[in-house]
């Protein structure tokens, strides 16, 4: 199969026209899969032949599974869906600042809102993003932590009685966020509480010893001068002293609770880690110097190595069988 030579879209007009053709999206995966040449995805061997009828590779080597698709090893595997509706979501999802609801993509693409449901969140694990290197290399880091949920006001009696007691966080899931000034990037986890051992482990994993780390007066963070220059503004007092401020990772969680609230109306403690990746991606690319081509590329480049079944998705492989 020869690799056709042409621009990649630039806009949501230009990539529904441009996947809408068969070839070229099965080329612009190509591209981002095996840039040096399609390799069997068994074997490794680049001794294939493209069966242009059914659209499919075969390996001319004698093991098991000698035929396989584009899709085979990445999160549309297995999938009935074509390329382009596949695409388009993940453009519309990576380049929507507040993201876009499952009902809003289902009528885009016609088909059903669980469908469109079960894709986009195949596609937030692309935009899963992991890496070795700690925050506060050259720059200060700044850590906050805030409470998901709806407010108390807007749930029904009976459920408002089940699920909130007292004051605070009551009901309400809670979420730790950590940016780095230099970069303008964030890191942010869904954890159980906002105790000392939790954040103190969540700071540690991710931002370097030495550096400068700038937290607000919670006395959970007490502590971390040993291995930290720790600063920190007390919200009773001020909100900035100097350049000691959280007003950057504030900011994040005003656009997080935006895209939740707003888009998401109702996201299961289960699966709020995705919505999580999936804003912190947008966020930590929102410079890319190609703009939404750029962040669709970087996202597309993710797909392959990937798989979330929906078993998985909805928890179903962690309950035993009888």
């Amino acid at each position: 199969m020869e690799q056709e030579q042409t621009q990649w879209p630039s806009s949501l007009i230009e990539a529904v026209r441009f996947f809408s053709d068969r070839d070229r999206a099965l080329n612009f995966l190509v591209a981002m899969r095996w840039p040096d040449g399609v390799a069997c995805p068994t074997c490794k061997s680049k001794d294939v032949s493209f069966l242009s009828t059914r659209r499919l590779w075969k390996c001319k080597n004698n093991h098991a599974k000698r035929q396989f698709s584009i899709k085979v090893g990445s999160i549309f595997e297995d999938s009935p869906l074509p390329l382009d509706k596949w695409l388009v979501a993940m453009w519309l999802i990576v380049n929507c600042k507040n993201g876009i609801s499952s009902y809003e993509v289902g009528r885009d693409l016609r088909v059903t809102q669980q469908t469109a449901w079960f894709m986009m969140h195949r596609i937030r694990k692309a935009m899963q993003r992991g890496s070795f290197e700690k925050f506060g290399g050259s720059g200060p880091v700044e850590a906050d932590e805030t409470f998901i949920g709806g407010l108390a006001r807007n749930m029904h009696r009976d459920k408002r009685a089940i699920k909130i007691h007292g004051t605070g966080g009551a009901g309400k899931e809670l979420v730790v966020g950590l940016l780095d000034r230099e970069t303008g990037k964030v890191r942010v986890s869904h954890v159980k509480n906002r105790k000392r051992h939790t954040l103190h482990e969540q700071v540690k994993s991710y931002v370097a010893s030495g550096a400068e780390l700038f937290t607000d007066e919670l006395a959970s963070y007490t502590g971390l001068g040993k291995d930290y220059v720790h600063k920190f503004v007390n919200h009773a007092e001020t909100y900035v002293k100097g350049n000691v401020h959280t007003n950057g990772i504030e900011n994040f969680w005003s656009l997080l609770k935006r895209g939740i609230k707003g888009t998401y109306v109702s996201v299961e403690p289960f699966h709020l880690f995705r919505y999580l990746d999936e804003q912190a991606f947008r966020y930590n690319e929102r410079k890319h110097e190609n703009g939404d081509a750029g962040r669709f590329a970087e996202a597309a480049g993710s797909i392959f190595g990937r798989r979330l079944t929906y078993n998985e998705l909805t928890g179903k492989d962690a309950i035993p069988t009888t």
